[in-house]
C-alpha cells in the first residue's frame, strides 16, 4: 500500500516524505494538493489501487494457489480496502478523504469503489476451492483459527 503511493509521488515528479500526524506515521506526497489536485488524487488512490492490482493477480494469474503468504497478501488487501471504506474514510488524512477533496468522487463514492473491488474479490476466494477455510478454519482440536486460534476455556487452561 505505502509503496504504492511512495513509487506514484516519483512517477509524478514529486519527493514523498515520512513524518507523523497526530501520532500516526504518514507518507506526504510531496505535491501541493491545491494547485495539482489530480496529482494528489494519483498519489492518494495509488495505496488502494495497488493493492487491488495485487489481489487481482493473485486471483487471476494462473499458479499454484492457497499458500499461507498469498492469503496473507488478499486478507491484508481486503481488510486495507474495507478499513478505508469504513471506519478510516473520514480521517483528515485519509486516502478516501484527500480522493474526494481532489475530484468529483464523495466519500461515499469512492468508499464504494474499494468496498466493491474487496467484496468481490471476498466472493471469488470463498468461491475457490484452493482457499478452502480462507475466513474460518476448523481444527480437529475444536477451535475455530481466524488467523490466531480461538480456543475452548478447557484448552486454555491446559496452555
Amino acid at each position: 500500500h505505502e509503496a504504492g503511493h511512495v513509487g506514484m509521488s516519483y512517477a509524478l515528479g514529486a519527493h514523498p516524505t515520512f513524518g507523523f500526524l497526530d501520532g500516526k506515521p504518514t507518507v506526504y506526497s510531496g505535491i501541493d494538493a491545491t494547485r495539482d489536485p489530480h496529482k494528489q488524487f494519483l498519489f492518494s488512490s495509488a495505496g488502494l489501487d495497488v493493492q487491488a492490482i495485487m489481489d487481482e493477480a493473485i486471483l487471476d494469474i494462473p499458479h499454484q494457489r492457497g499458500g499461507a503468504f498469498e492469503r496473507g497478501i488478499l486478507a491484508g488487501g481486503i481488510a486495507t480496502a474495507y478499513f478505508y471504506a469504513t471506519f478510516g474514510r473520514n480521517a483528515p488524512n485519509s486516502d478516501i478523504t484527500y480522493m474526494a477533496s481532489t475530484s468529483s468522487l464523495s466519500r461515499t463514492s469512492a468508499s464504494l469503489i474499494y468496498a466493491g473491488l474487496a467484496t468481490i474479490q471476498t466472493i471469488r476466494i470463498a468461491h475457490d476451492g484452493h482457499y478452502a477455510n480462507f475466513f474460518l478454519r476448523p481444527s480437529s482440536n475444536g477451535a475455530i483459527n481466524v488467523g490466531v486460534a480461538l480456543l475452548p476455556d478447557d484448552r486454555l487452561q491446559e496452555k
